[in-house]
Formats: C-alpha cells, sequence, structure tokens
C-alpha cells in the first residue's frame, strides 16, 4: 500500500512502492505504524503492484488537527469523502497485460465518484449548514474537474496545508491530488449534481453523484453546469490563485523545521523531463531518456545491506541528454543528506503529467509555460 501524501519519518520504507516492503500474500495480514505527528489534512491510500489501483483498491485517509489546536474555519456539521476518478471496464490484469506488452493505455471507459457510475451516490445535508468535502483525484490516467450544481466551493485545504480560503464554481484536480472545500446548504431544498469530469482528454467523459437536501422533495433536474475540457488558461489560474494560509496553526503548537526556504540557496540543480519512447519496439516511459527496470533485488535491500553489483549511482543523468535515444535501465540518482536540491520538472508531451515524490515534502517555487501550454515547474 501506498500512502499519497504521508510523509514517511526517517524511513520510507513503510510506503509500498516496488521495492520498499514485500506484497501483502492473499489471506494474509499486515500492520503499518506510520507516525504522523507533523501533518494534517486530507489524503489517500492505493495499492502500488499490479496494477491494483485499476480495481479500486483505494480509500481516504483522514488526519486531524490535536483537539487544543485552532483551525482557521468553523467546525463544519459534516465531513464527507469524495475518492473520484476515471474506471476501466477491462479488468486491472488485462490492463496491466497492455503495458507489460509495450502499449499505452486505452482510454477510460468513464468516471466514477466513490466506486459509483452516474446518481449512484448521495450526499445528505441539512439546509443552512455548512459541510466539508474532502475530493481525491484517485484516477489512473485523467485530470478532472469537480463541481456542484448552484453551490460555490471554498477551498480551505490542500494535502495537509491549510488555504486562503478562495471561492471558486469549479475546480481541476489532477491524479493524485487531495483538496479540501467547505460547501454551505444556501439553495432552495431539492436535489443537486455533484459532477465530476475530464480535463484535456480526447473526449469528454462525465459522471455524477447527488447532494441530497434533508427536506427534499424534488429529484435532481436541469442541465449539468458546465465547466472547461481543454482550456489551458483556467487550470493555469486557477492553479496560481492557491495561496498558502501562514496564520493558521500547523499540526502541533511548537511546529519544527524552517521557514525560510526562499532565502536558501540550492547546492545544485537537477532536471527531469519526462517522455513515451519506444525502446526494442515497444511503448515505455522514461525520465532523462533511462526508461526503469526493476531489479531482482530490492533497491532498499541492497542499499541497506550494501550488496554490489544492484544498481550504480549516475545511471541516470540529472539534465535531459540530447536525441531521442532512450534506454532501458536500474536509474539510482545520488543526493547528499540534508542537501537542499531544486528540482525542474519538464514535460515536453501532449498530454498532462503527474509525478509522485515518495516521502518528501516539496515546495512549489515557480512555473513556466510557452505558447503550447503549461511546461515546467520548479519545486
Amino acid at each position: 500500500m501506498s500512502w499519497n501524501g504521508v510523509q514517511q519519518r526517517r524511513n520510507s520504507w513503510q510506503d509500498g512502492v516496488l521495492g520498499t516492503n514485500c506484497p501483502i500474500r492473499p489471506g494474509k495480514n499486515f500492520t503499518y505504524v506510520l507516525q504522523v505527528k507533523d501533518q494534517i489534512g486530507t489524503f489517500f491510500y492505493f495499492p502500488s503492484l499490479f496494477f491494483h489501483k485499476a480495481a479500486g483498491g483505494y480509500g481516504s485517509i483522514r488526519i486531524w488537527s490535536r483537539p487544543k489546536i485552532p483551525v482557521p474555519f468553523p467546525t463544519p456539521a459534516g465531513d464527507f469523502t469524495v475518492l473520484a476518478g476515471d474506471w476501466y471496464k477491462r479488468n486491472h490484469y488485462v490492463l496491466r497485460r497492455y503495458l507489460e506488452s509495450g502499449h499505452s493505455l486505452p482510454f477510460p471507459d468513464g468516471l466514477v465518484i466513490n466506486g459509483r457510475g452516474w446518481n449512484g451516490y448521495t450526499f445528505t445535508v441539512d439546509p443552512g449548514r455548512t459541510y466539508r468535502f474532502r475530493v481525491s483525484n484517485v484516477g489512473i490516467s485523467t485530470s478532472i474537474n469537480f463541481r456542484i450544481q448552484s453551490h460555490k466551493l471554498k477551498l480551505i485545504e490542500v494535502e495537509g496545508s491549510h488555504t486562503l480560503q478562495n471561492t471558486y464554481h469549479s475546480f481541476d484536480i489532477h491524479l493524485g491530488q487531495s483538496y479540501s472545500f467547505l460547501v454551505t446548504a444556501d439553495q432552495e431544498p431539492q436535489d443537486y449534481y455533484v459532477v465530476a469530469s475530464s480535463r484535456f482528454a480526447p473526449r469528454v467523459l462525465t459522471t455524477t453523484a447527488i447532494l441530497h437536501y434533508s427536506n427534499s422533495r424534488k429529484g435532481v433536474s436541469g442541465p449539468i453546469p458546465w465547466a472547461p475540457t481543454f482550456q489551458i488558461a483556467p487550470s493555469l489560474m486557477q492553479a496560481r490563485s492557491i495561496r498558502w494560509n501562514l496564520t493558521a496553526s500547523g499540526p502541533r503548537p511548537n511546529p519544527q523545521g524552517s521557514y525560510h526556504y526562499g532565502m536558501i540557496t540550492p547546492s545544485r540543480t537537477i532536471m527531469l523531463a519526462n517522455s513515451a519512447p519506444y525502446i526494442n519496439g515497444k511503448q515505455r516511459y522514461a525520465v532523462n531518456g533511462v526508461s526503469y527496470v526493476p531489479p531482482d533485488t530490492p533497491l532498499k535491500l541492497a542499499d541497506y545491506f550494501k550488496i554490489p553489483g544492484v544498481f550504480n549511482l549516475g545511471s541516470i543523468p540529472t539534465r535531459p541528454p540530447s536525441g531521442n535515444n532512450a534506454y532501458l535501465q536500474t536509474s539510482v540518482m545520488a543526493a547528499d543528506f540534508r542537501e537542499y536540491v531544486e528540482i525542474v520538472f519538464q514535460n515536453w508531451e501532449n498530454t498532462v503529467q503527474s509525478w509522485h515524490i515518495d516521502g518528501y515534502s516539496f515546495f512549489v517555487v515557480g512555473c513556466w509555460m510557452n505558447q503550447d501550454g503549461w511546461r515546467a515547474m520548479d519545486a
């Protein structure tokens, strides 16, 4: 299991990406022990091996503030989890064979909200009260736009950080991202659409749930509220509007760490460019021209027990190479302990790319866009 967004203190071995710990065998149990004292907020977990995530094996994680620590908004009347994402009719092992045979994934068959299709899930609210909606994009390949018919979304938290409370009519959520919104039931008592639709996809996929007023006698009606589909500018402007609430309390009254990251001079810059090359006649995916090949011995074990010949430091360049010569390699990049590194992500593909940075805190400091769209981000 991978705990998306949850920091692993001192050691990342309990985050279940390939090579960090053993799979849980059928009929067996395993207890994870995590310390989250420096985190709060909304996250989710998912199985990270054998494409089990595509079968719906995911769930929400809520990390609460300590009771005596104030939060920058009144206590909501209720707390809802919204796990939205793309869905395939094919079984997960069939999808895995697509990738293993060197082909890209097919286009998703639809979207789901909490595992259900059109109007398959209901959120019940009382008139006049305010509720917290924790929304995560748990899909495989598709960015989504989230909205609630005739209601406004007040952003209050992004993956463990309180934000300035901007209000939106709809919100783009990319793969792996989690956001919290306050929604007030201030409309006429009836049922309303809760909508998720695809963004930046060849065709628009849409699914709905229902926001049900407890005294409603009228079902959902009218057109589904509009949202952008291919337009890049609204998504970029929205991302730039998110600001950290620096006056809000953190997970504990005496937070540790530095608040002067903008004054720290990075020791070096690493540039990571994703690509989708064909290697040996098969569709592969690569970083800086290197497509990762898992070794027979897990990297964590090879590193801990100093087993030679499993990997080589520097087997992946720290900058994109010139040309299109991609190759297969067990790629491992070296870094020094407590080193401050500037990492630049580059995307020259025609699709949105999401990066999972396992077990670390990253601070976004800038982005760059050319005439074709949003291309790179410093972290």
